[in-house]
Formats: structure tokens, C-alpha cells, sequence
């Protein structure tokens, strides 16, 4: 396998896009990753969608987009994982590019969630759960993460105000974001006030939905090294790993087997270790995962996830700085494009393009992008060459 560059980025704002298509949307994110890599075409693209036959009645999202952006002809297909589809996206674009089949492709994500009614938009995301045995029985995605909260709450013996620092750093640093859906930092007042959604999380402890997408350009190292006058980002390293869907079903279900699993792969692949990480692009669609996730990438001991947050390791300052950019909690959670944008998002941290937002001397960024309630996990890691 050759290594892998990402030459090109392009995102949209993350918000209620009335006015555009899917396809538009997937269109500009595409458009602007082809301008920022100067090529005018690729011979493969990958899209990350979960949800458009549902909300949109419309499949085949490969052949559309790219027939939409001039590419008629190309190798082009659709790849789901339910909300860890965008960085699917990206490894099949890399594995696509790095086993030399192509010489270019290109990844993006794209999500149309406003245009259907909240029962619509919230039945289509619960099928990325067990329909045997959660689904059926009315739980959703935020009844799922909150008993997962509750046990966790009661095991290690956390409050729930203790998880208030996760939501106030991504708003902290969404507010620098002017891509992000919500650009207002707020306190641990607003967040200890926030209406109860499935005790205990309330709406400060979950991600909204949105309409977005965002897009990179995947090209063989050596064939650009050198040739940028900025700094180059390379993929070192890229896992998938799985478990159940249904939570009930895991050895453990305070622990994300997966998330360890593909995490430990891919600092292997880049020959680090979970200390020389600068900055996580963390998958917070919910306050608990983004203590389970510090907890089984080797950032924080077994139910001390919290703690980071609570001692400030979390912050631009920190440690281990996470949702550099708003996470999914502040810019969004356009589900099939997140994994994208959290791509696009560590590009900008390591280019040094991240603007107010930029973690100083970024160098190594870790991005995971978790399906369904930990059942599909992909991490990559990504460093300047």
C-alpha cells in the first residue's frame, strides 16, 4: 500500500438548507475541496450518506453526484455505516488510491436532515440500531446513549453536572467555527438548565442535526510531495472495527470495543502512540460517548473519562484538545457527512488553517467517527509529512 495524501478540502455551512438539494450541497463541498486542491477531476468518488432513501426517496447517490459535478463515467458508489459513513467514505477513497487502482479519488459526506418532519428524521436514524431488539420497542438513539449514561453515572459515580465541561468546550470553540451550526459559547448555568431530553441527558448533552456536507481530495503521496507550497497531510494510519448493534449484546456496554479496537490500529499503522496525538477530532453525539471514546483511545483511565473534561485537558490548552472546531455538539451532526467534516477540520489544524481555533504547533490529529451506538468504528490518523 503506497501512502496517501488529502490534497484538497471543501465543506459547507452546517445549518437548515431549505434552499438546496442534496445534491447541491454534495456539489459545493466538492467543487471547493477540487478548488483548494487546484485539479479539476478525479477518477472515483466515494460518497458517505446514510439516510437519502429515507428523507430524500433517493439511492444511487453515486452515479447522481457525480453526473451533478461533470464526472459522468467515473467509478462512483455509495458506502453506509449509519453515522460513521463520511469517514467510510474516506477509507474506501484511500484504500481506492493507496492500492494504486486509481491515481485520484475523491470523499465526501453529505446529510439532508431538516426538510422532514422531526418523527420522519427520527425514525430514519433509528435504523441504525438493532430493529430485532431495540428499535422495535420505541427506544431511540437518545434513549439508548442516556441508559448507557445512567449505568455509567452509577459505576463510576459521576454527576451529571460533571459532564458540563464536554459540552461547554465544543460550544467554546464552535463559536470560532463560522461553519458551525450554533456559534454561541455557553456556561455550566445554561447547560445545568437545559430542558431534559432522556434523563440523565438533557439537550445540552446532545448534538443537533443539520443539512452539510464536506468533501476531501485523496492522492498518492509521492506523487505531491514537495510539490505544495503548504504544509502536507498524509494518512497514516486508518481502522475499522465493529461490534453489536445492539448494546445490550457486548461483553461490556460501558466500554467501546470498536473504538479501541480501530484506534490501536491506526496509531500501529502510524508507528505513534495515544501521547504523541496533539488534537482529537472526538465523536460527541452525546456527552457519554465522548467519555467513552477519551476512555478507549488511551487518553483516559477506565470511567475517568470526565475528569479530563473537568480538569481542562480538553481545551485548545489542554492535553488532549477535542472538537476543535465545535464538535459534533456545536458545528453539528449532519450524520453521513460528520466524518467528513471531522477530516476536513483536522486538515485545517494541521495545515494551520483552523484560524482562532488553531491548536498551536499541530502536528499529529486523530478523528473517529463511531456508527450507530459504537457498532462501526473508523479512525484515522492523520500528520503533516
Amino acid at each position: 500500500m503506497q501512502g496517501v495524501a488529502i490534497l484538497g478540502i471543501g465543506q459547507v455551512p452546517v445549518g437548515e438548507h431549505w434552499d438546496k438539494r442534496l445534491v447541491e450541497l454534495a456539489g459545493d463541498a466538492i467543487f471547493a475541496a477540487l478548488e483548494d486542491a487546484q485539479i479539476k477531476r478525479v477518477e472515483a468518488l466515494y460518497v458517505g450518506n446514510m439516510m437519502a432513501g429515507q428523507l430524500d426517496k433517493q439511492s444511487h447517490l453515486g452515479a447522481l453526484i457525480s453526473d451533478w459535478v461533470g464526472f459522468r463515467g467515473i467509478e462512483a458508489m455509495t458506502v453506509e455505516a449509519a453515522c460513521g459513513s463520511g469517514a467510510l467514505a474516506l477509507r474506501t477513497a484511500m484504500v481506492a488510491v493507496g492500492s494504486g487502482l486509481v491515481s485520484s479519488a475523491l470523499a465526501v459526506g453529505v446529510e439532508k436532515m431538516t426538510d422532514t418532519s422531526p418523527r420522519e428524521t427520527t425514525a430514519a436514524l433509528a435504523t441504525a440500531a438493532s430493529a430485532d431488539w431495540e428499535s422495535i420497542h420505541g427506544v431511540t438513539f437518545v434513549g439508548l446513549n442516556a441508559l448507557i449514561m445512567r449505568r455509567y453515572m452509577y459505576e463510576y459515580g459521576w454527576k451529571h453536572e460533571d459532564f458540563a465541561p464536554f459540552s461547554i468546550n465544543s460550544h467554546a470553540n464552535g463559536a470560532l467555527n463560522p461553519n458551525a451550526r450554533f456559534q454561541s459559547p455557553i456556561t455550566k448555568e445554561i447547560y445545568l438548565k437545559a430542558p431534559m431530553i432522556a434523563d440523565p441527558i438533557n439537550l445540552m448533552d446532545a448534538s443537533p442535526i443539520g443539512d452539510g456536507a464536506a468533501a476531501a481530495v485523496v492522492v498518492p503521496l509521492d506523487l505531491v510531495k514537495g510539490m505544495n507550497h503548504r504544509p502536507l497531510v498524509k494518512i497514516a494510519g486508518s481502522a475499522v472495527a465493529t461490534d453489536s448493534l445492539a448494546v445490550h449484546d457486548r461483553h461490556d456496554p460501558l466500554w467501546l470495543t470498536a473504538a479501541e479496537k480501530s484506534a490501536r490500529v491506526a496509531y500501529n499503522q502510524a508507528g505513534i502512540g495515544p501521547d504523541e496525538v496533539d488534537f482529537f477530532e472526538i465523536h460527541d453525539a452525546f456527552s457519554i460517548m465522548a467519555a467513552l471514546s477519551l476512555e478507549a483511545c488511551g487518553f483516559a483511565e477506565r470511567g475517568q473519562g470526565p475528569r479530563l473534561a473537568l480538569e481542562g485537558e480538553i481545551t485548545r490548552e489542554g492535553s488532549i484538545p477535542i472538537a476543535t472546531l465545535g464538535g459534533l455538539k456545536a458545528r453539528g451532526h449532519p450524520v453521513g457527512a460528520t466524518g467528513m467534516y471531522q477530516v476536513v477540520e483536522a486538515v485545517q489544524q494541521l495545515r494551520g488553517e483552523a484560524g482562532p481555533a488553531q491548536i498551536e504547533g499541530a502536528k499529529i490529529g486523530l478523528t473517529q467517527n463511531i456508527g450507530g451506538s459504537g457498532a462501526t468504528v473508523i479512525s484515522h490518523v492523520l500528520m503533516t509529512e
